[in-house]
């Protein structure tokens, strides 16, 4: 089961592409964030024409998830349902083939002095609260998502440049530990090891062209998921108004 996560930063934006690239890469799930559409806006015809069904959690003009997937989705679940009133759609989770899905769009945080970044922090603490009152490491999830962190020095061009943002920091950097800590493994870092390997881009000061990226979205999983193989999709941060996040994906063994 090939699982992908891609922060499309924007459907109507960018449906063109995201329909070429389902047609050529065919996965069996993608979990999309950052949609920037309200459920009806979505091209959900299109969508369903290529063979997938689609479970959408939108929202106008910002934040947005979404999961695709060539199986039916199960149990299909939007927010964490804690009961806290927050109203951005950062989150939906549903079943496939057995296998628990999560797409999050975690908060960018703006600075870090700034109250985005305090929801950032409270939202993050929800997440985690979340995943321990609802999951075990014994079953199988896979939580996939533009994280907004980076986990370690590697995972980032110019550590010293980034150091303090809210990419990447050492609360943000403990914040990705705990999640490991409850149980998960970062399945992209089980195959691929390297350095250099990014996920996003800056448009402005020829980003990506410098490879000047953060390795920010992640595919965690149950450390009983086999998988076989990861990757980033580099070129399809390439042409005409990509968005600034390329597909990250894991081939898993289910």
């Amino acid at each position: 089961m090939r699982i992908v996560t891609w922060n499309v930063n924007s459907v109507r934006s960018r449906q063109d592409r995201l329909l070429r690239w389902l047609t050529a890469h065919q996965p069996d799930v993608l979990c999309l964030q950052e949609l920037k559409c309200t459920d009806d806006q979505f091209p959900l015809a299109e969508v369903q024409a290529l063979g997938y069904h689609a479970a959408l959690h939108g929202q106008k003009t910002y934040n947005g998830v979404a999961i695709l997937s060539k199986l039916p989705l199960q149990d299909i679940r939007l927010g964490m349902e804690d009961g806290d009133p927050d109203s951005q759609a950062r989150l939906i989770s549903a079943t496939v083939s057995g296998v628990r899905v999560v797409s999050a769009y975690f908060p960018n945080g703006a600075t870090p002095e700034s109250d985005k970044y305090a929801y950032k922090r409270a939202w993050i603490a929800r997440l985690l609260a979340w995943l321990q009152a609802h999951y075990k490491p014994d079953a199988a999830l896979v939580l996939c998502g533009d994280f907004n962190m980076a986990p370690e020095a590697r995972d980032v061009r110019n550590p010293a440049s980034w150091e303090g943002s809210v990419l990447y920091n050492p609360e943000m950097r403990e914040a990705f530990s705990q999640l490991l800590g409850l149980g998960f493994e970062d399945a992209f870092r089980r195959h691929r090891t390297d350095d250099g390997l990014y996920s996003w881009w800056d448009y402005r000061m020829l980003g990506f062209p410098k490879n000047d990226g953060l390795r920010i979205d992640h595919v965690l999983a149950s450390p009983h998921l086999t998988s076989s193989h990861a990757e980033i999709d580099r070129n399809e941060r390439k042409g005409d108004k990509p968005s600034d996040h390329a597909p990250v994906f894991v081939d898993f063994v289910v």
